[in-house]
């Protein structure tokens, strides 16, 4: 089983994913890790360049989550069929969406852009790639969804209760 955790930038996803794989027990694969690491091997100089690392970024947590029965996924889904496509291969899917008030988002995102560092460009890429409004759904691939509002701290135990009870019911 696999627990995709969804949501548009600074929306709280990489904590959440990270506290609900400790919380479960179980291994989190996480698209900006892979990608810093990336980052420190290609040295990017332009977005696209960035974008080009994102995208491979993802491709990798993909295909790392096929060598596993259970994982966390944490990513943004920018091309969202494909993810869709490629999250349903893998078998059992629940998706946590964080969903979080557009002001916080940019308050967060503004606060954690300069810390990246360099070959990330998050200080360029305008509001329209950071929040388009299909980011600001689920995926929505036909699994169980469960919205969790990220404004704030989250209740983690009740949010991996509702995963489990999610999955039973499948």
């Amino acid at each position: 089983m696999y627990v995709v955790v969804t949501g548009p930038p600074a929306s709280g996803k990489s904590t959440l994913a990270r506290v609900l794989a400790d919380r479960l027990g179980w291994p989190l694969l996480a698209k900006d890790a892979i990608k810093e690491r990336l980052v420190r091997e290609a040295e990017p100089r332009t977005v696209e360049e960035s974008r080009e690392l994102g995208r491979e970024a993802v491709r990798l947590l993909l295909t790392a989550a096929t060598r596993v029965d259970q994982a966390v996924l944490d990513s943004v889904w920018v091309d969202r069929a494909a993810a869709v496509r490629r999250l349903a291969a893998l078998g059992e899917v629940v998706e946590v969406f964080c969903r979080c008030d557009l002001d916080v988002m940019r308050e967060r995102y503004r606060h954690r852009a300069p810390t990246k560092g360099a070959g990330h460009f998050d200080a360029e890429r305008p509001e329209e790639e950071l929040w388009p409004p299909q980011s600001l759904d689920p995926l929505r691939g036909g699994w169980p969804v469960l919205e969790v509002d990220t404004g704030g701290p989250a209740d983690v135990g009740e949010v991996a209760g509702r995963i489990l009870s999610a999955a039973r019911s499948a």
